[in-house]
Parts: structure tokens; C-alpha cells; sequence
């Protein structure tokens, strides 16, 4: 799973061909840290047609702002560089590729 920035999200997660799960996280969150074995699972799964990247939230906080982002873990997926899909709080890898299935 590849860490984003403020200073690379543009390029990362706007101009990725593929659709990109971004998670909005911080190292102190317990819900952030369990989600990290799920997350690598899908990446690994789904790699050809979803790329998984993580923000740190209190590193990067102009990206947090932007996108209002104020719960942890928050997944925003972008397509075509817009936000399409958003999900709040860890879940299972199962109810995760659930909800992500209409946007892959």
C-alpha cells in the first residue's frame, strides 16, 4: 500500500488511471491500525483494478481539509479524479470489497 501526501495526492490519487481507495489515517487511531492487514489483502486482490493508498491525516492537512474529512478511518474512492464513494469507520475485507464493487 503505497503513503500519500499533500505534496503528491494530485498526481497519486487525481491522475491515476485506475480507480484509487485512499484511506484517511493516523498512526494514533486503533481502527486506522486495524484496517492495514484488510487494506493490504484488497490491494493485493484487486491490484489490477484498484490502487489502495493510505494519507496520514495529521501529516497532510490540507488534503484532510479538502475534502472534509473529519473521522478516522475515512475511505473516499476517487475515479476520473472526482470523490465517488465514501465509507467511514474499519470493516471486514469481505463488507469492504462489498461496498467497493459497484465502483470497480
Amino acid at each position: 500500500m503505497t503513503e500519500v501526501t499533500d505534496a503528491d495526492f494530485a498526481s497519486e490519487v487525481i491522475g491515476a488511471r485506475l480507480p484509487v481507495l485512499v484511506e484517511f489515517a493516523a498512526d494514533w487511531c486503533p481502527p486506522c491500525r486495524q484496517m492495514a492487514p484488510v487494506l493490504k489483502a484488497v490491494a493485493a486482490q484487486e491490484g489490477e483494478r484498484l490502487k489502495v493508498v493510505r494519507l496520514d491525516v495529521d501529516a497532510n492537512p490540507a488534503t484532510t481539509s479538502a475534502y472534509k474529512v473529519l473521522s478516522m478511518p475515512t475511505f473516499l474512492v476517487f475515479r476520473d479524479g472526482e470523490p465517488v464513494k465514501a465509507m467511514v469507520g474499519a470493516r471486514a475485507k469481505r463488507r469492504l470489497l462489498q461496498e467497493l464493487a459497484d465502483v470497480l
